[in-house]
């Protein structure tokens, strides 16, 4: 009786292709460094969460007469940092000259404008959240990240 002819593969076939889709993959995984990918999501986070907080401001200030919300000074050479923490605020923030005392915006913005005042997705906390808010001699608004990663500076204004 003659045997039938089986089609497939061999274990040792399918370990090869295994290892080698593996080497591949590492290859691949480390050509796109992921650190570097890592940052740039968080600065995409910092970006977003800058605007979130402009915005926000902006909606106070349409939705009150154009009063800004408490705290904000009118000092163009200073910026405030948000946050709760009572000093400290101004040695975190090296993207500009920043007062010592955190700004707390929670109270007029947060429920109405924002679910929470956001934080660094690295460094931040809720007592400094390395975001800053400026109001310019004009009158426009700038509101930014202290500790960009993969850019010189994340800010927005308005």
């Amino acid at each position: 009786m003659k045997k039938p002819n089986v089609l497939g593969f061999t274990l040792v076939e399918l370990l090869v292709v295994i290892v080698i889709i593996g080497i591949l993959a590492a290859v691949i995984f480390v050509a796109l460094d992921p650190g570097k990918r890592f940052g740039e999501s968080r600065d995409a986070t910092r970006w977003s969460e800058t605007n979130s907080v402009l915005n926000a401001v902006l909606k106070y200030q349409v939705d009150n007469d154009g009063d800004l919300p408490t705290g904000i000074d009118s000092v163009s050479t200073t910026s405030q940092v948000l946050g709760t923490a009572g000093s400290g605020c101004d040695t975190t923030c090296t993207a500009d000259t920043t007062v010592a005392a955190c700004l707390d915006l929670s109270g007029d913005l947060v429920d109405t404008y924002l679910s929470a005042i956001p934080q660094d997705p690295r460094t931040g906390t809720a007592g400094n959240t390395d975001y800053y808010i400026n109001k310019a001699g004009n009158g426009r608004i700038t509101v930014g990240a202290c500790d960009p990663e993969q850019t010189t500076a994340i800010s927005v204004t308005r």
